[in-house]
C-alpha cells in the first residue's frame, strides 16, 4: 500500500477510536506489569507523513512531546528490570481552524513501536507495532481543536493517548516483563499515580498567536535521543536509528 494512502487508512481508523482515547487514568495507580521499570523512551522523527489541513511541528517537538507522555505514563512503576520504549512518528494531522459543524479537521497521530530488554539488548517485538490515535476525548473534538488548543498542546493529547494505547498493548503480554514474586520486597509495589495527571505542563502550553503557534520553538529537545542507554548493569544499547524501526 503506497505511503499516502496506508497514512490516511490508519488516521480514519485512528478518528473511529476517539471514544477510547481518554487519559483520566492516570492519577490512578497503574495494573501491576511485572518488574517493569522504564529505561528510556526514545522517539525518532524522520520526514513524517502530514495529513491535509495540518498544522506542522518541528521533529523536536514531537519527541518532546512523545518523550514526555511516555515517561508520564511508565515512569509510574517501580519495579526492578529496565525496558526501553522506542517511537518513530510516520505520520501526523494537527488540526487547523475549521468551520464548527461544517468542516472540523481532526487530529492524528501515526506511529511504530518497540519494546526493548535492557538486559538482554534485544527487542521483545520483532516487528514494531503500528498505532493510530486521535485527541483525548473532550467537548472541544465537537468544534475542532484547531480553534481551543495549540498545536504543543494537540501534540501533548495525541502523545498521551498513544502512551495509553501502547500501555494496554504492552498489560496485553504480561510474560514480556518478568515473575513480580521474583522481585525485591522492597520494590514490589504495582506504581504510583503521575504527579502530572490532568495537568498540562508549561511547556505544551504557549499562547496561541505569533511566533509559538506551531510549535516551532518548543524548548529543548528530548533526553537521551543522542546518547546511550544504560542498562541496570553494565549492558549499554545504542539509542537512535538502531533502536527504531520504521514500517514499510
Amino acid at each position: 500500500m503506497p505511503r499516502l494512502s496506508k497514512f490516511a487508512a490508519m488516521a480514519a481508523a485512528a478518528l473511529t477510536l476517539t471514544a477510547c482515547a481518554t487519559t483520566d487514568d492516570l492519577a490512578d495507580v497503574p495494573e501491576p506489569m511485572g518488574r517493569f521499570l522504564l529505561g528510556h523512551s526514545v522517539t525518532v522523527v524522520e520526514q513524517p507523513e502530514i495529513g491535509p489541513f495540518s498544522r506542522e511541528a518541528t521533529d523536536e517537538a514531537w519527541e518532546e512531546a512523545i518523550n514526555f507522555a511516555m515517561e508520564e505514563r511508565f515512569g509510574r512503576y517501580d519495579g526492578d528490570k529496565y525496558f526501553h520504549i522506542a517511537t518513530k512518528v510516520d505520520g501526523y494531522a494537527l488540526a487547523m481552524v475549521g468551520i464548527p459543524l461544517v468542516f472540523t479537521p481532526k487530529s492524528v497521530l501515526v506511529a511504530s513501536v518497540t519494546v526493548w530488554d535492557d538486559e538482554k539488548g534485544t527487542k521483545i517485538n520483532e516487528d514494531p507495532e503500528i498505532f493510530s490515535v486521535s485527541e483525548e476525548l473532550s467537548v472541544e473534538q465537537l468544534i475542532g481543536t484547531g480553534l481551543t488548543k495549540t498545536a504543543d498542546e494537540q501534540m501533548l493529547s495525541l502523545s498521551r493517548a498513544l502512551a495509553k494505547r501502547v500501555h494496554q498493548w504492552m498489560l496485553e503480554n504480561p510474560e514480556w516483563f518478568g515473575d513480580a514474586s521474583l522481585m525485591d520486597p522492597a520494590t514490589t509495589s504495582a506504581g504510583k499515580p503521575a504527579p502530572t495527571a490532568g495537568t498540562i505542563p508549561p511547556q505544551f502550553a504557549r499562547v496561541k498567536d505569533g511566533e509559538l503557534e506551531g510549535g516551532e520553538e518548543v524548548g529543548g529537545t528530548s533526553t537521551g535521543v543522542q546518547s546511550e542507554v544504560e542498562g541496570s548493569g553494565s549492558t549499554q544499547t545504542t539509542v537512535g536509528e538502531t533502536m527504531v524501526e520504521s514500517s514499510s
